[in-house]
């Protein structure tokens, strides 16, 4: 900026039209930062996913179509995800790096001539960051949530119809350990279920084995649960009654319930296939604290973490940013390289406390609120002392 646009900017003030211009420049200075910052590494990741998944892909994209759509169709979804795993860290990159580019060109110097204070320079950039906060936090309840289904799915299971391996899991409600071969997405299926029962259920035997187990949601005048196809063991289960748990009919036989045959009975559980299978992941704030309090599934300490997390997180990406700004702003670097460096070192440093604090809380050495809390206890102070040099 040359002398011209110093007496400008003397003369029409802080909220001048000269300011707002150069606002306009340094916000778009930032959103072009962003944006090539995003689609490189994005692209990157598809890339590098693309070809490492190459033969899933030829395979769906012989019975879907093209090659190019099927991997497009996928990663156009994985996107979201991408997004906001990298947005908190991609924010701080562009703001470094614009505020290092204005100081590269001596643009910096002249505004602080003009009498503005730093702050006041790099308010385009608070406000776009705040924003670019404000728009994870959308995808992040709103976006994904919605896509959970597309989001969830691998490569080699772009249709949901591919076994996956199904881990045993506790209905923590009626205590029956759920087990079985394989799970299959698209059909909310079990393979080859071993429903161990709990000596309150075991009337007939300590398990119920079968060909396939279904989930079913709660319909009238019956609860939600799996129900099991070609029962093998115990031999004869139609000739028994049903076995309640705390008077509600848990194990239902086709001796009680006519729209049952013969080879069938119904498990019933809170338990929904998505949670024992698919467990959180990609769950709005809302489903996550609804998943916790269901009294079938136990998802330990982390599930408590993430909902404290997710309350947070807006504040964590703030506080990142005001970790880097003064660190190129105050020193008057004009090294991008440099200020790449210490925005690296910032981003490990605030997730190396982040995922110590996660793991104390795993091992219950602290409670999940504090270790979600905990990154902010130590990084805020810290961010208003750097933050206060940037007021002059």
């Amino acid at each position: 900026m040359n002398r011209r646009g110093v007496i400008r900017l003397k003369c029409y003030g802080n909220q001048g039209p000269t300011m707002r211009i150069i606002d306009r420049y340094i916000l778009r200075q930032f959103l072009q930062t962003f944006l090539i910052c995003f689609l490189s590494l994005t692209g990157l990741y598809i890339v590098f996913g693309a070809f490492t998944n190459l033969d899933e892909f030829l395979k769906v994209a012989e019975k879907q179509g093209s090659l190019l759509s099927v991997i497009g169709t996928y990663y156009a979804y994985q996107s979201l995800f991408f997004f906001d795993l990298m947005a908190g860290m991609l924010v701080l990159i562009s703001a470094m790096f614009t505020i290092t580019w204005l100081q590269r060109h001596q643009e910096m110097t002249a505004l602080m001539a003009a009498g503005i204070p730093r702050v006041r320079a790099a308010m385009p950039v608070i406000i776009a960051a705040a924003s670019i906060a404000v728009l994870a936090t959308v995808n992040r309840e709103f976006i994904m949530p919605h896509y959970r289904n597309e989001l969830v799915r691998k490569p080699n299971d772009l249709a949901g119809q591919t076994a996956r391996p199904m881990e045993p899991r506790f209905d923590e409600q009626t205590d029956i350990l759920i087990r079985g071969v394989s799970s299959y997405a698209a059909e909310e299926r079990i393979s080859k279920p071993n429903f161990r029962l709990p000596p309150q259920l075991n009337d007939y035997g300590n398990e119920i084995t079968a060909k396939d187990a279904f989930y079913r949601p709660p319909e009238k005048g019956r609860p939600g649960g799996y129900l099991l196809v070609g029962v093998e063991q115990p031999k004869d289960l139609a000739l028994f009654p049903s076995l309640p748990l705390d008077k509600e009919p848990i194990i239902i036989t086709p001796k009680d319930a006519p729209w049952l045959k013969p080879d069938e009975c119904f498990v019933a559980s809170n338990a929904t296939f998505d949670l024992l299978t698919e467990g959180l992941d990609f769950v709005s704030t809302a489903q996550l604290i609804s998943g916790l309090r269901n009294p079938s599934v136990d998802f330990g300490t982390q599930a408590r973490v993430e909902i404290h997390s997710r309350l947070i997180r807006p504040i964590w990406d703030v506080t990142l940013l005001f970790l880097g700004l003064p660190l190129v702003m105050t020193r008057g670097n004009r090294n991008v390289f440099v200020a790449i460096g210490l925005c690296m070192f910032v981003v490990s440093i605030f997730v190396m406390v982040t995922w110590i604090a996660q793991a104390l809380s795993t091992t219950y050495l602290i409670s999940p609120h504090l270790a979600a809390w905990l990154p902010l206890m130590i990084f805020v102070p810290i961010a208003v002392g750097m933050a206060a040099s940037m007021w002059k």
